[in-house]
């Protein structure tokens, strides 16, 4: 059985484990309380973080690696796309909001970043921006790559949720991805 090392309010983990829902997995979650880690965490991820994923003798880490890991091994239903060309594009997609949006996401759930409100609300403004201007897409599509539920829609979704809590109120040019986002939290899976 496979087993993921999960923060409770990790959106990393978050990723992980709408996957593995999406996939209709038997797995077992591990909460791990990242201000007081067990040891075993540094021995399965140099880095120390979560999500980390086990099955069997293989230990992934890093929600993209273990998400593409999952969607290969139990193939349906299929999260990413078929066609090498569009697969291509949504890692560049997934690279692009590693560094456009979740290094903020980084700064705000950052403990040493709490203290200091001005790097936090900078951090608030990048993500509202770069999310108000991905918000025209859902005027068009019902997800992230048009009528099926993709890999994009799985990295973007703990965000979304988490909007409230990280304190990023979005303009009324965003509610296109608001709409987005309620229809995606409806479904009981995710």
């Amino acid at each position: 059985m496979m087993v993921l090392y999960s923060g409770t309010t990790c959106p990393f983990s978050h990723r992980c484990r709408f996957v593995l829902f999406e996939k209709g997995m038997d797995f077992e979650i591990r909460d791990v309380d990242m201000y007081n880690k067990p040891d075993d965490i540094s021995v399965m991820n140099p880095y120390g973080q979560v999500p980390i994923l086990v099955e069997r003798d293989l230990i992934l880490y890093e929600s993209n690696i273990i998400n593409e890991y999952i969607d290969e091994r139990f193939p349906h239903p299929q999260l990413m796309p078929g066609d090498p060309v569009d697969r291509a594009r949504v890692r560049l997609f997934l690279l692009n909001f590693e560094k456009e949006l979740f290094v903020h996401v980084s700064t705000l759930e950052s403990r040493a970043a709490k203290s200091n409100e001005k790097l936090l609300e900078k951090a608030r403004a990048h993500i509202r921006d770069r999310l108000t201007q991905l918000a025209p897409v859902f005027l068009k599509n019902k997800f992230m790559l048009g009528e099926g539920f993709s890999m994009l829609d799985v990295a973007i979704a703990p965000l979304l949720w988490r909007l409230d809590y990280y304190g990023i109120d979005l303009s009324k040019n965003a509610a296109p991805l608001l709409k987005y986002a309620e229809r995606i939290f409806r479904d009981p899976r995710t």
